[in-house]
């Protein structure tokens, strides 16, 4: 019995050690400046680790300490955990496998389309009822600004790999021909109606094409980019919690046989 507990214990370290990269991709997430303005969004990866890390440190001290309540107690809540990643990774690639992202010819960014984004994203981040809210904070943010220092001449900001906030946020559409004055300064446009989005353009820092459609598509186009990032950490962190649970599952059944036989025995002698 004494070595299916060690066992036990050695995957609930593994156990517990894989809750730090679900910790660490949520903060990573939550960092993001556009993370920072949706903030239901921010923290669902972060209490997921925390989760796994308690309830892996649960099951560690039940199979160290051999208290066989608290095994099964971890192995019920493990599971449970472990359904809710995978119930979260299919939503989080349903949602995120639509790309609105179309290439520019001559540009080293891309610009994107909201219909080109999943509905479910389009409803529950730019309606109405949440967009003035996101919009204002993407304002304050300040991340336009920094282009200027970034890319100050027009070679350097049409060559520039542009986030998706970036693009669809700080400048025009290419599409109405505007003239670079500088990143987040734009004048004459040659075609202002090709796009609705070419009206809605604003010199003003505080207004630029925050109120543009395509301002809405570059940040889905961002969650898109980092959410898919983040699934490729939680895919093999779920793999191996699979792999650690079923094993921890077998050692406990084991423990349990070992038990009855050792009671059995002392009670034949």
């Amino acid at each position: 019995m004494a070595v299916s507990n060690n066992i036990t214990a050695f995957l609930n370290f593994l156990a517990l050690m894989c809750s730090i990269p679900i910790i660490a991709s949520g903060i990573w997430l939550a960092s993001k400046p556009d993370n920072e303005c949706i903030h239901w969004i921010r923290w669902p990866v972060v209490f997921l680790g925390i989760a796994v890390l308690l309830v892996s440190l649960t099951g560690f001290v039940g199979a160290y300490w051999k208290k066989e309540g608290l095994l099964g107690l971890y192995l019920v809540c493990m599971a449970i955990l472990i359904v809710l990643l995978l119930v979260f990774l299919i939503l989080a690639f349903v949602v995120a496998r639509p790309s609105g992202a179309y290439d520019v010819p001559g540009k080293g960014y891309q610009e994107y389309r909201l219909e080109g984004f999943s509905s479910w994203l389009r409803n529950h981040i730019t309606s109405s009822d949440n967009w003035g809210n996101i919009r204002a904070c993407l304002a304050d943010s300040g991340i336009c600004l920094k282009l200027n220092e970034e890319y100050p001449t027009s070679d350097l900001f049409f060559n520039a790999h542009l986030s998706p906030i970036q693009s669809g946020c700080c400048k025009p559409p290419t599409v109405c021909g505007y003239q670079f004055v500088n990143p987040v300064m734009w004048t004459n446009p040659a075609n202002p109606v090709a796009d609705a989005d070419c009206s809605i353009w604003n010199n003003d820092p505080s207004q630029l094409c925050y109120y543009c459609d395509s301002c809405k598509a570059g940040l889905l186009g961002n969650l898109r980019r980092e959410w898919r990032s983040v699934n490729i950490i939680l895919i093999i962190t779920v793999v191996v919690l699979i792999w650690v649970y079923i094993i921890a599952c077998s050692a406990y059944r084991n423990a349990q046989t070992e038990g009855l036989f050792s009671r059995y025995k002392q009670g034949w002698v």
